[in-house]
């Protein structure tokens, strides 16, 4: 599902995802509540949202959305790349946080990665959650450790949330800090580079 209030850009979205074999848009929504109501009566995989919507914004759509039943995912999809920003919408629940200047195949990609519940980040975006933390890039917490550790071991987040007791948003949420502190964008090269730091210790 796509949910943006300019229908130039609405239409391009759908178009571009339309031609993809593997990825149906179900539905269309002009602002952040029409994406809600959407989202609680069609429960499509992933929605597609930009940031600032009349009604009710991209952040506070996420939040609502992320709480329905279905697990349905929801990418940002902004030319908004504050870190005030950013954070507002990964600690809503956001799965994925892309710009509009992303190259057409990563957006697909991406999109096809957050409907498998795996986190994606542009890679400017966490560039600047690195800049963000700046001298405690490598400090993480043992939060943060032990969702690594799971997610070594190849759990899911949603299996990662229900191992440690934590609700999926949240392991999301870690995940993305820790993505910030190793300056990585996506799961595999945070374990990568987190075991080749020793951060991860002794499982």
């Amino acid at each position: 599902m796509v949910a943006d209030d300019h229908p130039v850009v609405r239409a391009g979205i759908v178009g571009m995802l339309g031609v993809e074999p593997d990825i149906q848009v179900v539905g269309e929504a002009e602002d952040g509540r029409q994406a809600v109501d959407l989202a609680r009566e069609l429960v499509p995989d992933v929605v597609v949202t930009d940031l600032r919507m009349p009604v009710l914004d991209g952040v506070g759509a996420t939040r609502e959305i992320v709480a329905l039943p279905g697990r349905t995912r929801v990418v940002v999809l902004t030319t908004y790349e504050t870190d005030g920003e950013i954070l507002r919408a990964v600690e809503a629940g956001a799965t994925g946080y892309l710009l509009k200047d992303t190259p057409r195949a990563e957006l697909v990609a991406g999109i096809r990665d957050a409907a498998r519940g795996q986190t994606v980040l542009t890679p400017s975006v966490a560039t600047r959650l690195v800049s963000q933390v700046g001298s405690r890039a490598e400090r993480l917490t043992p939060r943060e450790v032990e969702v690594l550790r799971a997610v070594a071991r190849g759990l899911s987040n949603a299996a990662v949330g229900q191992e440690l007791f934590i609700s999926e948003t949240t392991v999301k949420t870690h995940l993305i800090r820790a993505f910030g502190k190793l300056g990585v964008n996506d799961r595999t090269h945070a374990v990568t580079v987190a075991i080749e730091r020793g951060l991860l210790g002794t499982a």
